[in-house]
Parts: C-alpha cells; sequence; structure tokens
C-alpha cells in the first residue's frame, strides 16, 4: 500500500510547487475520494481535525517550516501508486487542483467530517480529533 508520502510526491510531480496547506487538502481528497470510488484508503496515515482544516501530522512534521514544496522536497514515498489510484488523484487534481489553499480550506470547513470531529471545539482553536475514513467514505459517498 502507498503511504502518504507517494500520494503527495505524486501530486506534486502533475502540479508543480505549492503550499503546503493546499498539498495537505489535496491529499485530504485524493484519500476522500479513494474511499468512494475504489472502496479502500490510498494509505493509512490519518487526518486530523485542525482549525486551517484536515492536515495529516506526518506530512505536516515533514513539510513543517516551509511555506511551499515541490516535488524534489518530497522524499519518504516508495512511489508505490497503482494506475488506478493515479487516476483517482488526477481526477480529484482536475476537479480541486485549480483552487488556492484558502479555497479548500473553507470547502472542507463546510464539510461533514471535519465539522463533525470539531464538534465542541471554538472555531480558531487547535484540535487533534480524527477524521475518520469512515466519515469521509459516507459523507463523500453521499454526494
Amino acid at each position: 500500500m502507498a503511504n502518504i508520502f507517494d500520494v503527495a510526491k505524486y501530486i506534486l510531480e502533475k502540479r508543480g510547487t505549492m503550499s503546503t496547506m493546499k498539498l495537505q487538502k489535496l491529499c485530504y481528497y485524493a484519500q476522500a475520494w479513494a474511499l468512494v470510488w475504489d472502496d479502500e484508503p490510498l494509505f493509512d496515515e490519518e487526518f486530523e481535525a485542525w482549525a486551517n482544516g484536515p492536515v495529516c501530522r506526518e506530512l505536516f512534521l515533514k513539510t513543517q517550516g516551509r511555506y511551499s514544496v515541490s516535488a524534489e522536497d518530497e522524499t519518504g514515498g516508495n512511489g508505490d501508486l497503482t494506475e488506478d489510484e493515479k487516476d483517482t488523484i488526477d481526477k480529484v487534481l482536475e476537479h480541486y487542483g485549480e483552487h488556492n489553499a484558502q479555497w479548500l480550506s473553507q470547502l472542507t470547513h463546510m464539510e461533514e467530517p471535519w465539522n463533525n470531529a470539531r464538534i465542541g471545539v471554538p472555531a480558531g482553536v487547535g484540535c487533534n480529533r480524527i477524521i475518520t475514513k469512515e466519515s469521509m467514505a459516507l459523507y463523500y459517498g453521499g454526494i
């Protein structure tokens, strides 16, 4: 199975340098739609319901301190993406890839998986609650 670094590197190879925040959101949507279209996750890593939207802690720690990243910056993945997984990511990039990080963050704030994980947490306050893969599959599968 691929890991988040495989997905991040593939996204950066396809779209070029981008902000770390945008990369986080594109990885989130790639995972969400893989759960719906492929009936399985792209990677095991989880997303947490941070104040600015879903964040994968492992990817955050790897890119911490940088505003933007490129494919040359990303290592750690083995390139273990199947053609079907690449196709899923490509479709996500077609739909979400032209939007900026702030737009993507605001979109996640309007969707149930992030909101439900943050129930009881005031806006803007840090939170490390997991956005479950089940909640992502149910929500995006119903769209």
